[in-house]
């Protein structure tokens, strides 16, 4: 039988067109969906990761002073506060990061693998943050102080030999922000006439919201209230400083302009900078055992010139560690005979460059008014084994540098204090990370 006999009764097949298989077909990603995640916290970081070396650290201190103030206890109810430890590592972690923010460090307790290792599944908040870095400068002084004697004891640094240098950091503070007495006068007066008035307003007010609302206010301007009275108080300390030195140096005192003070931060100081400018800032002192780069005593303060602020450094190491460097460099912006001289009765050999003389005489040619301190440390800066040891100076530097690109470039706090517990928690940061280098190259 043929083909046809088969097929015969099929109909034609015709030609159709080509089948389309549309556009490509991909996995798109698709990130506003929720998903469970197994995931191990202690392998987010390295077994070497700085975060384990803060977190070691601070599991060894005694914070019985901060938990003390807890008042939830076991057996009671009240919620648990975030662990006195877990806060400290925290800013401690944060600022060896950059990070100087309380709302930026809440944020990346919540997305940054090293953060989340920290935290170990606590929840934190910046408000809890931000009021425990300056809730306590003295726990932070003492454990600064703890440390470097620690490290002391193991033989990883050598405290004959300091250096001390200023940083200039910018105030939480605006220059428009500075006023004069009479100005300050003014500010007062409407402060204590707005207090008055939202008081009352309090008072009469019956309704629970707005009378909360109007409290805030209350004590929004009990808070202008007394930053303005801070002002003031300051502007008053710095006209009788400006009184003692018209008796020395008149004319230079009647060229300076009317003083004033800041309503923002009162104890902020106008101060030139690196680049020529002036702003409101701290004076920042670092006293480092450049050796290891590790920083002993740290001070803040409102006074634009290092001139005169070697005694204090050296009496702060003193009652730290209850010794006395053997030689302290410093750079020519400290030199004052007199502290030179007050050094050497206790034993400390000053190191640092005489202030250039406008006559253009020989710096460290002897003079009849010199004492035997300062006669000394003119020979001494003038001979090589002098100059070996001031260059020295220069690894001070580093810890500069390392501060500056950690953020310390403007607080984020405001008054001595607390700039003083944010210098303490730099200093503390660094010499955890250097001792723990230091004790690994020593082991």
């Amino acid at each position: 039988m043929g083909d046809e006999g088969l097929f015969g009764d099929l109909p034609m097949q015709t030609s159709g067109k080509a089948f389309d298989a549309g556009g490509p077909r991909v996995r798109e990603p698709v990130r506003d969906q929720v998903e469970l995640r197994a995931v191990d916290l202690d392998r987010l970081i390295g077994a070497e990761h700085p975060a384990r070396v803060i977190w070691g650290y601070v599991q060894k201190l005694d914070l019985s002073s901060l938990e003390q103030t807890v008042r939830a206890r076991e057996h009671t109810p009240g919620q648990a506060p975030v662990s006195p430890q877990l806060l400290l590592a925290l800013w401690l972690y944060a600022t060896s990061a950059g990070i100087g923010s309380a709302r930026a460090l809440a944020r990346l307790c919540e997305s940054h693998d090293a953060y989340r290792w920290l935290c170990g599944g606590v929840s934190v908040n910046y408000h809890g943050l931000a009021d425990f870095r300056t809730a306590d400068p003295e726990l932070l002084d003492r454990l600064l102080t703890e440390n470097v004697a620690t490290l002391s004891a193991a033989n990883v640094i050598n405290l004959d030999e300091v250096v001390q240098d200023g940083v200039r950091v910018r105030a939480s503070a605006g220059a428009a922000s500075f006023r004069r007495s009479k100005t300050l006068h003014k500010e007062l007066k409407k402060a204590r006439r707005r207090v008055e008035l939202l008081r009352q307003e309090v008072n009469d007010d019956p309704d629970a919201s707005n009378r909360r609302i109007r409290a805030a206010g209350e004590r929004a301007a009990r808070e202008r209230e007394a930053r303005v009275s801070a002002a003031l108080a300051k502007l008053a300390e710095i006209e009788a400083e400006r009184e003692r030195r018209a008796k020395t140096n008149k004319k230079q005192v009647a060229k300076q302009k009317e003083p004033r003070a800041s309503t923002t931060d009162p104890q902020a100081r106008i101060m030139k900078m690196a680049d020529g400018g002036y702003r409101p800032s701290y004076n920042c002192q670092l006293g480092t055992v450049a050796e290891g780069q590790i920083v002993v005593a740290v001070e803040a303060t409102a006074v634009g010139s290092d001139r005169g602020l070697l005694r204090p450094m050296l009496a702060q190491i003193e009652r730290r560690y209850g010794r006395r460097p053997r030689r302290y460099l410093v750079d020519g912006g400290f030199n004052k005979n007199d502290d030179t001289e007050w050094a050497a009765d206790l034993g400390v050999n000053v190191y640092g460059p005489p202030i250039r003389s406008k006559h253009n005489t020989a710096p460290y040619a002897p003079r009849h008014d010199d004492g035997p301190g300062v006669a000394a440390w003119r020979k001494r800066m003038n001979s090589p084994h002098g100059k070996a040891v001031y260059k020295r100076r220069s690894m001070g530097e580093c810890i500069n540098a390392r501060f500056r690109h950690w953020g310390l470039r403007q607080l984020l706090v405001r008054g001595r204090l607390k700039v003083q517990a944010v210098l303490n928690m730099f200093a503390l940061a660094n010499n955890i990370l250097q001792g723990y280098r230091l004790i690994q190259i020593a082991g």
